[in-house]
């Protein structure tokens, strides 16, 4: 018997990387030729996962010198309940400070940046005075795609 199809469809993929405040894994590769894995939080733009960290981080030194990369998103405890999506991609660096800020506020809106303040309470332009000192060090990163493969196991209901 052939194993049932467990993979996300396009939108089913979109809204799971779109809800909630779920961390990206992000795989890149060291010099010494081992992956060098992070959590990050990160944000979908034109159905691309964007993430951004300081310019002289070793994962942004790895993808400059190597734009390869993986990253994953999972979630659940129990087997029939796992999902998640790894994109094998190529990083896109974006060394803009004003685009690096408005991903500052897109990320404010999903994660709990500020202690006691719920996700999205925070006005923009709190936002972007806290973090316009940083902004100028940040790289953001566009993960453009080569493979995508996704699976949700809560598609089984009655197992293999």
């Amino acid at each position: 018997m052939a194993r049932k199809d467990i993979s996300m469809t396009e939108a089913e993929l979109l809204e799971f990387l779109s809800e909630g405040q779920k961390s990206l894994q992000v795989a890149s590769n060291d010099p010494d030729g081992y992956p060098h894995l992070v959590p990050m939080w990160f944000v979908v733009e034109d159905g691309k996962i964007v993430f951004r960290s300081f310019s002289k981080s070793q994962k942004i030194l790895n993808l400059r010198r190597d734009p390869n990369l993986t990253v994953l998103v999972e979630e659940g405890t129990g087997y029939t309940e796992l999902r998640g999506v790894m994109v094998k991609g190529e990083a896109n660096l974006v060394d803009d400070a004003d685009y690096c800020l408005d991903l500052y506020v897109a990320l404010a809106d999903r994660y709990a940046f500020f202690a006691g303040v719920e996700p999205g309470a925070t006005p923009e332009e709190e936002v972007r005075e806290y973090f316009a000192g940083f902004a100028a060090k940040q790289t953001a990163v566009v993960v453009e795609p080569v493979e995508v493969v996704s699976w949700d196991y809560r598609k089984l209901s009655s197992g293999y």
